[in-house]
């Protein structure tokens, strides 16, 4: 399977159904198991996987996992119903999704309320974490699912972060990047150097879009 396109007009997605994901405010008990969060990001850590044993001869302790980190500047930007990502840190562009049906979004002008984002792809880094941290003080959601290469969008969660800290995922957590809730935000984006990525398109494989709330009155409380 090639790797998927990342940059393209959105009319040339479907209309499809769309699965709408539980919004849940971050906080030490609801991102366990996913990350945590970060309070200050000098200095913070990103765990790095061990390069996965072949057969039966192990790694040689102390090799496998010297690959580093990378960061850079993720910026998040709305272009009327169409949400943007550029990421410096691995030199990425992405489509991340839109506000409304993708047969009707419009890049030149907003045309539907910017409640949510229908995501069309996921994916997840089996390398090494990644630390978001919000530069500009802002709201922010990501969304994310727990390891395991039989994802489902059942198993899709968003997490609000007020924009007071950063939220960091361990390596093989499903995500995409992140969704401002204002037009451009910015991020400090760390993560591991090697970037090996695994990806879901989600409508291919599921015949719906992951509808992703941006509005603080759809949190679930746990």
């Amino acid at each position: 399977m090639n790797a998927p396109e990342y940059i393209f007009e959105a009319s040339s997605k479907p209309s499809l159904p769309w699965h709408e994901v539980p919004l849940i405010r971050a906080t030490d008990a609801s991102v366990k198991g996913y990350g945590c969060l970060v309070d200050d990001p000098e200095g913070f850590e990103i765990e790095i996987a061990r390069w996965p044993q072949q057969g039966w001869r192990p790694i040689d302790e102390g090799t496998g996992d010297e690959g580093g980190w990378v960061e850079g500047t993720f910026h998040g930007e709305w272009k009327g119903d169409v949400l943007y990502g550029k990421n410096e840190a691995v030199n990425g562009h992405y489509v991340l999704g839109w506000s409304t049906d993708p047969q009707r979004a419009q890049m030149a002008q907003r045309t539907a309320p910017r409640d949510q984002v229908l995501l069309w792809h996921m994916n997840y880094h089996p390398d090494g974490g990644q630390m978001f941290w919000p530069l500009d003080n802002k709201p922010f959601i990501i969304p994310a699912a727990l390891p395991g290469d039989n994802l489902t969008p059942e198993k899709v969660v968003a997490f609000w972060c007020d924009g007071t800290q950063g939220l960091y995922i361990h390596p093989g957590i499903w995500h995409e990047g992140i969704f401002p809730v204002e037009d451009d935000q910015r991020f400090l984006d760390r993560q591991g150097a090697v970037h090996a990525r695994v990806s879901a398109d989600i409508g291919k494989e599921f015949g719906v879009y992951l509808a992703c709330p941006l509005r603080a009155d759809k949190i679930r409380e746990l």
